[in-house]
Protein backbone atom coordinates (compact mmCIF):
# COMPACT_ATOMS: atom_id res chain seq x y z
CA UNK A 1 0.00 0.00 0.00
CA UNK A 2 2.94 2.29 0.71
CA UNK A 3 4.69 1.62 -2.46
CA UNK A 4 1.52 2.47 -4.21
CA UNK A 5 1.05 5.91 -2.36
CA UNK A 6 5.11 6.79 -3.50
CA UNK A 7 4.38 5.63 -6.51
CA UNK A 8 0.80 7.86 -6.68
CA UNK A 9 2.84 11.07 -5.14
CA UNK A 10 5.55 10.90 -8.19
CA UNK A 11 3.24 10.50 -10.59
CA UNK A 12 0.99 13.57 -9.64
CA UNK A 13 4.64 15.29 -9.25
CA UNK A 14 5.56 14.19 -12.77
CA UNK A 15 2.17 15.45 -14.15
CA UNK A 16 2.42 18.71 -12.09
CA UNK A 17 5.90 19.71 -13.65
CA UNK A 18 4.97 18.66 -16.99
CA UNK A 19 1.80 21.22 -16.71
CA UNK A 20 4.40 23.80 -15.36
CA UNK A 21 6.85 23.32 -18.17
CA UNK A 22 3.66 23.24 -20.86
CA UNK A 23 1.98 26.46 -19.69
CA UNK A 24 5.45 28.19 -19.25
CA UNK A 25 5.62 27.46 -23.16
CA UNK A 26 2.79 28.93 -23.98
CA UNK A 27 4.25 31.74 -22.05
CA UNK A 28 7.07 32.25 -24.77
CA UNK A 29 3.95 33.17 -27.31
CA UNK A 30 1.63 35.69 -25.01
CA UNK A 31 2.16 36.05 -21.00
CA UNK A 32 -0.97 36.25 -19.94
CA UNK A 33 -3.20 33.85 -21.62
CA UNK A 34 -1.43 31.18 -19.99
CA UNK A 35 -1.73 32.76 -16.39
CA UNK A 36 -5.21 33.18 -17.10
CA UNK A 37 -5.26 29.47 -18.03
CA UNK A 38 -3.50 28.71 -14.48
CA UNK A 39 -5.96 30.92 -12.64
CA UNK A 40 -8.86 29.54 -13.93
CA UNK A 41 -7.55 25.80 -13.78
CA UNK A 42 -6.52 26.28 -10.02
CA UNK A 43 -10.14 28.09 -9.36
CA UNK A 44 -12.03 24.96 -10.76
CA UNK A 45 -9.33 21.91 -9.20
CA UNK A 46 -7.83 21.56 -12.66
CA UNK A 47 -4.66 22.19 -11.13
CA UNK A 48 -3.28 22.63 -7.18
CA UNK A 49 -1.14 25.07 -6.66
CA UNK A 50 2.46 24.76 -4.29
CA UNK A 51 2.45 27.08 -1.18
CA UNK A 52 3.53 30.51 -1.47
CA UNK A 53 1.51 30.55 -4.57
CA UNK A 54 -2.13 30.42 -3.97
CA UNK A 55 -2.60 34.25 -4.75
CA UNK A 56 -2.86 32.57 -8.41
CA UNK A 57 -6.19 31.41 -7.75
CA UNK A 58 -8.12 34.56 -6.28
CA UNK A 59 -10.76 35.94 -8.10
CA UNK A 60 -9.34 39.55 -8.24
CA UNK A 61 -6.49 37.95 -9.95
CA UNK A 62 -8.79 36.65 -12.77
CA UNK A 63 -9.96 40.35 -13.44
CA UNK A 64 -6.33 41.49 -13.99
CA UNK A 65 -4.98 38.59 -15.85
CA UNK A 66 -8.62 39.27 -18.27
CA UNK A 67 -7.65 42.66 -18.72
CA UNK A 68 -3.79 41.68 -18.92
CA UNK A 69 -4.79 39.66 -21.40
CA UNK A 70 -7.17 41.62 -23.62
CA UNK A 71 -4.64 44.54 -23.74
CA UNK A 72 -1.73 42.20 -24.62
CA UNK A 73 -3.39 41.23 -27.37
CA UNK A 74 -4.45 44.10 -28.79
CA UNK A 75 -0.81 45.61 -28.64
CA UNK A 76 0.19 42.91 -30.79
CA UNK A 77 -2.17 43.45 -33.39
CA UNK A 78 -1.12 47.27 -33.71
CA UNK A 79 1.29 48.12 -36.11
CA UNK A 80 5.41 48.73 -34.90
CA UNK A 81 3.84 48.62 -31.15
CA UNK A 82 3.97 44.81 -31.64
CA UNK A 83 8.09 44.86 -31.97
CA UNK A 84 8.19 47.30 -28.90
CA UNK A 85 5.79 44.46 -26.97
CA UNK A 86 8.46 42.10 -28.16
CA UNK A 87 11.42 43.85 -26.41
CA UNK A 88 9.58 44.12 -23.63
CA UNK A 89 8.15 40.66 -23.64
CA UNK A 90 11.68 38.75 -23.71
CA UNK A 91 12.68 38.93 -20.49
CA UNK A 92 9.20 39.08 -18.51
CA UNK A 93 8.05 35.48 -20.74
CA UNK A 94 11.19 33.76 -18.77
CA UNK A 95 10.06 35.29 -16.01
CA UNK A 96 6.33 34.17 -16.09
CA UNK A 97 7.42 30.85 -16.88
CA UNK A 98 9.60 30.20 -14.48
CA UNK A 99 6.59 31.03 -11.95
CA UNK A 100 4.16 28.86 -13.69
CA UNK A 101 6.72 26.37 -13.26
CA UNK A 102 7.41 27.07 -9.61
CA UNK A 103 3.96 27.55 -8.80
CA UNK A 104 2.86 23.59 -9.99
CA UNK A 105 5.83 22.13 -8.22
CA UNK A 106 5.70 20.72 -4.53
CA UNK A 107 7.17 18.10 -2.63
CA UNK A 108 10.28 18.86 -4.37
CA UNK A 109 13.43 20.73 -1.87
CA UNK A 110 13.10 24.32 -2.99
CA UNK A 111 16.66 24.26 -4.42
CA UNK A 112 15.77 21.50 -7.11
CA UNK A 113 11.98 23.10 -7.38
CA UNK A 114 13.61 26.87 -8.29
CA UNK A 115 15.93 25.05 -11.08
CA UNK A 116 13.78 23.18 -12.62
CA UNK A 117 11.31 26.15 -13.23
CA UNK A 118 14.31 28.35 -14.12
CA UNK A 119 16.29 25.53 -16.35
CA UNK A 120 12.74 24.41 -18.08
CA UNK A 121 10.05 26.35 -16.95
CA UNK A 122 11.78 30.06 -17.72
CA UNK A 123 14.18 27.96 -20.58
CA UNK A 124 11.41 26.90 -22.66
CA UNK A 125 9.29 30.29 -22.37
CA UNK A 126 12.82 32.15 -23.63
CA UNK A 127 13.17 29.60 -26.39
CA UNK A 128 9.53 30.23 -27.56
CA UNK A 129 9.51 33.90 -27.38
CA UNK A 130 12.95 34.12 -29.50
CA UNK A 131 11.75 32.22 -31.81
CA UNK A 132 8.38 33.90 -32.33
CA UNK A 133 10.95 37.05 -32.52
CA UNK A 134 13.32 36.05 -35.15
CA UNK A 135 9.81 35.25 -37.03
CA UNK A 136 8.35 38.65 -36.24
CA UNK A 137 11.59 40.61 -37.42
CA UNK A 138 11.90 38.60 -40.52
CA UNK A 139 7.95 39.37 -41.38
CA UNK A 140 8.43 43.50 -40.32
CA UNK A 141 11.43 43.71 -42.45
CA UNK A 142 9.98 41.98 -45.58
CA UNK A 143 6.15 42.86 -45.26
CA UNK A 144 6.99 46.33 -43.82
CA UNK A 145 4.90 45.29 -40.90
CA UNK A 146 1.64 44.33 -42.44
CA UNK A 147 2.93 40.25 -42.10
CA UNK A 148 3.01 40.63 -38.22
CA UNK A 149 -0.96 40.45 -37.84
CA UNK A 150 -0.52 36.87 -39.34
CA UNK A 151 2.19 36.16 -36.89
CA UNK A 152 0.31 37.57 -33.67
CA UNK A 153 -3.10 35.10 -34.68
CA UNK A 154 -0.81 32.76 -35.27
CA UNK A 155 1.41 33.00 -31.73
CA UNK A 156 -2.02 33.81 -30.13
CA UNK A 157 -3.26 30.36 -31.42
CA UNK A 158 0.04 28.92 -30.22
CA UNK A 159 -0.63 30.44 -26.73
CA UNK A 160 -4.48 29.15 -26.86
CA UNK A 161 -3.51 25.34 -27.75
CA UNK A 162 -0.35 24.78 -26.04
CA UNK A 163 -1.87 25.83 -22.51
CA UNK A 164 -5.49 24.19 -22.82
CA UNK A 165 -3.03 21.15 -24.03
CA UNK A 166 -1.12 21.84 -20.74
CA UNK A 167 -4.05 21.24 -18.28
CA UNK A 168 -5.45 18.52 -19.86
CA UNK A 169 -2.24 16.89 -21.73
CA UNK A 170 0.84 17.74 -20.49
CA UNK A 171 3.42 16.08 -22.78
CA UNK A 172 1.34 17.18 -25.70
CA UNK A 173 1.68 20.72 -24.95
CA UNK A 174 5.33 20.23 -24.63
CA UNK A 175 5.60 18.24 -28.23
CA UNK A 176 3.35 20.90 -29.59
CA UNK A 177 5.65 23.38 -28.10
CA UNK A 178 8.19 22.32 -30.07
CA UNK A 179 7.06 21.92 -33.20
CA UNK A 180 5.48 25.69 -32.99
CA UNK A 181 9.54 26.53 -32.46
CA UNK A 182 10.38 24.34 -35.43
CA UNK A 183 7.69 25.50 -37.21
CA UNK A 184 8.58 29.13 -36.18
CA UNK A 185 11.99 29.30 -37.23
CA UNK A 186 11.56 26.93 -40.25
CA UNK A 187 9.09 29.58 -41.65
CA UNK A 188 11.15 32.52 -40.77
CA UNK A 189 13.68 30.72 -42.88
CA UNK A 190 11.93 30.02 -45.89
CA UNK A 191 10.56 33.76 -45.97
CA UNK A 192 14.12 35.39 -45.40
CA UNK A 193 15.49 32.88 -48.19
CA UNK A 194 12.37 33.52 -50.53
CA UNK A 195 12.83 37.23 -50.69
CA UNK A 196 17.04 36.70 -50.84
CA UNK A 197 16.02 35.10 -54.23
CA UNK A 198 13.45 37.80 -55.36
CA UNK A 199 16.58 40.36 -54.27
Amino acid sequence: MKAMDITRVHAEMVIAVLTGIGLSAACGFRIFLPLLALNLASMYGYVNLAPGFEWIGGYQVTIAFSLATALEIIAYYVPWLDNVMDTIASPVSIIAGTIVTASLVTDLPPSLKWTISIIAGGGIAGLLQGATVALRTKSSLFTGGLGNVIVASFELAGSLIVSLLAIVIPVAAIVAAILFVVYCLLLARRVFLGKKSKG
